[in-house]
């Protein structure tokens, strides 16, 4: 049987689609169920799958893995012969720390532009802290392609788990319009026109649900 991914809405689940698009990408079979989060009784539903109460929640048999990033390496140890993280050890520390960082940091981006896989693009002033935010990001993601991306379009050449970590923020950049140099801009267009990327869109605009406080004008 194939492994279940327990996720929040397509639209505005930034943590979902990460092990998402990383399964999806690397046509690992599993199948998604949705819990409409802020729906009726969405919290103890989750409760009762994880301890975190928080999406994503992998299930695996008896096996239950919750948080991002923790899926994200269980994946990457049930399918050894995948390159999920680069084969090159320098590439793949740095994957990892990257990763890391997304997964901790970032808090005034988050905060100022919320996901929302439905926005139409319309740029937003940003504070100091987001702009900060945003610096470091086209920082890594331009010295991920300088030193390790020379063998395809992606931070590490081909597509791995840094991109996926990353792939809400190619998002976030794309709906809120933040300019970006050459290289990031090149950078998530192959993100943005990834089939697992544009299938995940495609569901987000079918979802019936509405949060109002991810849709700020």
């Amino acid at each position: 049987m194939p492994i279940k991914l327990i996720i929040g809405n397509k639209a505005y689940s930034s943590w979902s689609l990460r092990p998402w698009i990383l399964m999806a990408a690397f046509h690992i079979p599993f199948e998604d169920i949705t819990v409409p989060l802020y729906e009726g009784e969405w919290r103890k539903k989750l409760l009762k799958l994880a301890p975190s109460g928080k999406v994503p929640i992998l299930i695996d048999g008896d096996i239950r893995v919750w948080d991002s990033l923790a899926i994200v390496e269980y994946i990457a140890e049930a399918h050894p012969k995948k390159a999920i993280w680069p084969k090159d050890k320098a590439a793949r520390a740095l994957a990892r720390a990257l990763s890391a960082e997304m997964h901790s940091g970032f808090q005034a981006l988050r905060a100022q532009c919320p996901t929302n896989f439905r926005r139409a693009p319309a740029r937003r002033t940003l504070i100091p802290e987001t702009v900060a935010d945003v610096a470091r990001i086209e920082k890594a993601w331009t010295g991920a392609r300088k030193n390790f991306g020379v063998g395809g379009p992606f931070l590490f050449g081909d597509f791995c788990a840094a991109d996926a970590m990353f792939a809400p923020v190619v998002n976030r950049f794309h709906v809120y319009d933040i300019p970006v140099g050459r290289t990031a801009r090149a950078y998530m267009k192959k993100m943005l026109d990834l089939p697992a990327y544009r299938a995940w869109i495609a569901d987000a605009a079918k979802e019936p649900w509405r949060v109002e406080a991810y849709e700020t004008p």
